[in-house]
């Protein structure tokens, strides 16, 4: 019964809330009728020339007005339209209250009942036309604005629009029109200038196709919003400035009303289109891409991912027609293959880059094909996930005279045989970057034989290669006498005498190095010659490498003298023994510090830092470093001048760090990041004012001592800041009920709910995005919600009481 109480006095509270407010129990009062431009789905046609043609535009009036006639003085086998073509005056529109126009000087317009002609079933309108005579009418436009403002009239009227390709517009009968257009401006105003008006026209058609067309528009459809109404409504608006340069859909499980129709339209609209990506659109097949292929034969960059219903045919017809094609993304296109490969190596001589990821369909026939034929101009190449053989990789290293980016990524049927190949064919001689990914046939002699065949490479990139070891990564080091960057992750059988190996034979030219999960780093003890100094490396980065200590890196910082920056993610097992060398070392001064993670580091290592290197350093982190403490911000304040980025998350830091920080006048910092410091506190309102005078961005998230008045008061004061604050669920329902304050709303939910008030989500307000009079509705139908919810509730809990004792009561 408390339920139904409390539920009851809900509602009521809502019904008075209703009644003071004047709406009178109309929930809905915020959605009032909105004025709107007027249909014209069933108006006549000199009513169409009213409304679609401006009183300046003496020439589109003319058409219609020439074409009213002729049409209606058409009489077939069964008649059309009305008999009698005298009886083609202005009618008036269908519908309880139109807009009546009174022809032909004066468009008064007053809003009148519905009213009957002598002869309803003879009211001509535009929509008697079939579709034909329609396309006729528009086709005979003579300016693509024209039609622009015809595409607003209904969907009819813009699918038909979008249906006219550019080569169908008349444009020796718009002339002609013309013509006889300033004949009869000349007969009825003598001022007009016959000779000037069609130059005018003519030049203004000119400039409109010259100048228009080369801009470049881009769309991007998402989800519902791809559909073929929106394709044909931006085919026919965009016709007029030269139509889009790019489109991008990417669809989802909501797109359904996107097929080859909306295509179909963007071909005859946008024959500039110059760049095409399709994601994730079931719906869209070979005869929509087959249509882009005919109309849009500019096509520079097409890209298709996870269409199932587009096929080779569609491929083909695109490299046949689109030869300025210079690059090609498909990406889970089951039913793409070897045929498209073909097509594209021998119709496409400008072909830069081609990415293929997951096409089970592509073979070593495909690739051998593209590489032949297009060898000599691919720059660019990313092959992901293909049913290829050691074939396909020889070919590439000897036809890729033009390769400077090569990328391959999980090729299961690869050995050892096809990289040696690759390295020993001598085509790679212009690679400059080179990744190689869950390739399970790499190989120690692999890589040698890449590295000798690739002069040129500066990056290479080893991921998840269980076969390469400590010898094949310093032969490689040695034999790619240019390499500037190096990255390996998750290889497991390199130590630290591998490491300190490609350090000594990187020739002077190693720049960066990143190891990341590699597990076989472990500290050891073996003596380092003081000849094998890397002092060109500049950046280091050792993420979640667990058994990388203090050894490991005392080394590291007696090879590495030149360090600008350093990387330190989640190493567990370094102290500041072994951080202390390498940071003591550099000479041009840390710029960048990341050591994330690192949870047995203490306020000595960074007072260090900040001490040696405060008038470098740009970007220092300490998420999760739960040893540092106030001392670590003193030292930050008192030495670090040009301190950008500072993050102390999940420190232990207090009011009092941050308010150092805000006190030192040769601090500026624009981001800060106090994430999960339970330790700070309302206190810190005032030195979070002052550090907002440079701020850009502050993170709060996870910071309980700081309630919600405060996060509000810093929305206000620091209105430049981008604020990261996340508050509770409950809080977020409060922010929607209690959107004006009202007492009312406030005791109910303090009293039977206990939420806390908070009105600031990641210091977003609904009440900031929608209109005042719908945010309150949403907020009195969310209390009826309540209120029902917890009445239904307690009847229900109400009837299985009774419902309980009354079978108790039945006797045995």
């Amino acid at each position: 019964m408390h339920s139904v109480l409390i539920g009851a006095l809900l509602i009521s509270f809502l019904l008075i809330d209703l009644i003071v407010s004047g709406l009178q129990f109309d929930l809905f009062g915020a959605f009032t009728t909105i004025p709107c431009r007027k249909s014209l789905i069933s108006v006549n046609l000199v009513e169409v020339c009213d409304l679609i043609i401006d009183d300046d535009n003496l020439k589109l009036k003319m058409i219609f007005a020439d074409l009213v006639p002729k049409i209606c003085a058409f009489s077939g086998n069964n008649g059309f339209m009305f008999q009698n073509p005298k009886q083609s005056s202005p009618f008036l529109s269908l519908g309880g209250h139109v807009d009546v126009y009174f022809p032909p000087r004066k468009r008064s317009r007053v809003t009148a009942p519905f009213v009957v002609s002598e002869d309803p079933k003879e009211q001509p309108s535009i929509e008697v036309l079939p579709d034909e005579c329609l396309f006729e009418i528009f086709r005979r436009l003579p300016r693509d604005e024209e039609r622009s403002v015809c595409a607003f009239v209904s969907k009819r009227w813009l699918m038909l629009l979008s249906s006219i390709c550019a080569d169908e517009i008349c444009s020796s009968v718009a002339q002609a029109v013309e013509a006889e257009i300033v004949s009869c401006c000349t007969k009825a105003d003598e001022s007009a200038k016959p000779k000037e008006k069609a130059e005018s026209v003519d030049l203004n058609d000119e400039e409109c196709v010259d100048v228009d067309r080369q801009g470049c528009l881009s769309r991007c459809l998402e989800g519902k919003k791809a559909t073929d109404v929106r394709l044909a409504a931006i085919s026919v608006g965009t016709a007029r400035r030269g139509g889009l340069g790019k489109l991008s859909i990417r669809g989802n499980s909501c797109t359904r009303r996107l097929t080859d129709a909306g295509l179909k339209a963007v071909s005859r609209g946008c024959p500039s289109l110059r760049a095409l990506s399709l994601w994730n659109v079931s719906s869209v097949g070979d005869e929509g891409l087959s249509a882009i292929a005919t109309g849009c034969r500019s096509l520079e960059k097409i890209d298709l991912s996870h269409c199932p219903a587009i096929t080779d045919k569609a491929m083909i017809a695109v490299s046949m027609n689109c030869p300025n094609l210079r690059s090609v993304t498909v990406e889970s296109c089951a039913y793409i293959g070897d045929e498209s490969l073909k097509a594209l190596g021998r119709y496409c001589p400008n072909l830069e880059s081609i990415t293929l990821k997951n096409c089970a369909l592509v073979g070593d026939q495909g690739i051998a094909s593209l590489f032949s034929s297009a060898g000599h101009i691919l720059t660019k190449a990313n092959l992901q996930g293909l049913n290829i053989t050691d074939v396909s990789l020889a070919v590439i290293g000897h036809y890729g005279s033009a390769m400077t980016d090569l990328s391959l990524v999980g090729l299961h049927n690869v050995n050892e045989r096809g990289f040696w190949v690759m390295g020993k064919g001598q085509g790679l001689k212009k690679l400059r970057s080179l990744s190689i990914a869950s390739c399970q046939g790499v190989t120690d002699a692999g890589l040698e034989a890449i590295g000798k065949g690739s002069p040129d490479l500066k990056v290479f990139s080893l991921r998840r290669s269980a076969l390469v070891s400590d010898n094949g990564v310093v032969l490689f080091a040695r034999a790619a006498s240019s390499l500037e960057s190096l990255k390996l992750d998750e290889t497991h059988r390199i130590t630290q005498c591998g490491v300190f190996g490609i350090l000594a034979s990187c020739g002077g030219k190693l720049k960066a190095l990143a190891l990341s999960n590699c597990l076989g780093l472990k500290d050891s003890n073996f003596g380092i010659p003081l000849n094998s100094l890397c002092t060109s490396l500049r950046s280091l980065a050792i993420h979640n490498c667990p058994g990388f200590g203090d050894s490991g890196l005392s080394m590291l910082g007696r090879l590495c003298t030149k360090l600008t920056h350093v990387e330190l993610r989640g190493l567990e097992g370094v102290t500041d023994a072994g951080l202390l060398p390498l940071v003591q070392t550099p000479e041009a001064g840390l710029a960048k510090v990341n050591l994330s993670g690192c949870v047995n580091l203490t306020d000595n290592v960074v007072a260090k830092i900040a001490s040696l290197h405060g008038e470098t350093l740009e970007v220092l982190n300490l998420e999760r470093c739960s040893g540092i403490r106030n001392v670590s911000l003193m030292s930050i304040a008192t030495n670090c001048s040009v301190l950008r980025e500072l993050d102390v998350s999940s420190c232990r830091v207090t009011d009092s760090g941050v308010a150092l920080l805000a006190r030192a006048e040769q601090l500026s910092l624009q981001v800060l990041s106090l994430a999960g410091c339970s330790l700070v506190s309302d206190k810190s309102l005032s030195s979070l004012k002052m550090l907002g005078a440079t701020l850009v961005g502050l993170n709060i998230q996870l910071c309980h001592g700081i309630s919600s008045a405060t996060v509000t008061m810093l929305l206000e004061q620091l209105w430049r800041c981008r604020l990261f604050r996340v508050t509770e669920v409950p809080s977020v329902l409060w922010s929607l009920v209690v959107a004006e304050n009202s007492d009312v709303w406030c005791w109910i939910f303090r009293t039977f709910l206990g939420f806390r008030p908070s009105s600031v989500l990641l210091g977003w307000k609904l009440a900031a995005v929608v209109p005042a009079r719908v945010y309150r509705v949403l907020c009195r139908c969310l209390m009826l919600f309540l209120g029902c919810f917890v009445a239904s509730v307690g009847l229900f809990s109400w009837a299985l009481a009774v419902a309980a004792m009354w079978f108790s009561s039945l006797p045995s």
